[in-house]
C-alpha cells in the first residue's frame, strides 16, 4: 500500500486522505460529508480513505493521533491537516484552493 499511496499523494490534483477507523462514530459523520465534498469538486480532486488499523505505518509516518484526521496532498506535498470532523464548504473550499 505504501507504494501505491506514494503515487496516489504525487499526483498533480489535490487529494483529500480521510484516515479514519471502522469503530469511530465522527468518522461515519465524515464519510457522509466527503460523498457531497466529492460531488461538489468532481474531477479538480480526489478523495481517498485510509483505514488507520489497516495501514498503521501510513497514519504514524504522517503523524495521525485520532480520527478522524483529514490531510491533503498535492505533488507530493502535506498542504494542510487537521483532526476532527469538518463541513462541506470548510473542505470544498480548501480542495479548490489547492487545485
Amino acid at each position: 500500500m505504501s507504494q501505491k499511496f506514494q503515487e496516489i499523494i504525487d499526483s498533480e490534483r489535490p487529494v483529500l486522505i480521510d484516515f479514519f477507523a471502522t469503530w469511530c462514530q465522527p468518522c461515519k459523520v465524515q464519510s457522509s460529508v466527503l460523498n457531497t465534498v466529492k460531488e461538489n469538486v468532481g474531477e479538480g480532486a480526489r478523495i481517498i480513505k485510509v483505514d488507520v488499523d489497516q495501514y498503521p505505518a501510513i497514519a504514524a509516518q504522517y503523524g495521525v493521533r485520532g480520527v478522524p484526521t483529514l490531510a491533503i496532498f498535492k505533488k507530493g506535498e502535506m498542504l494542510w491537516k487537521e483532526s476532527g470532523v469538518h463541513d462541506v464548504n470548510t473542505l470544498t473550499q480548501l480542495l479548490k484552493q489547492y487545485a
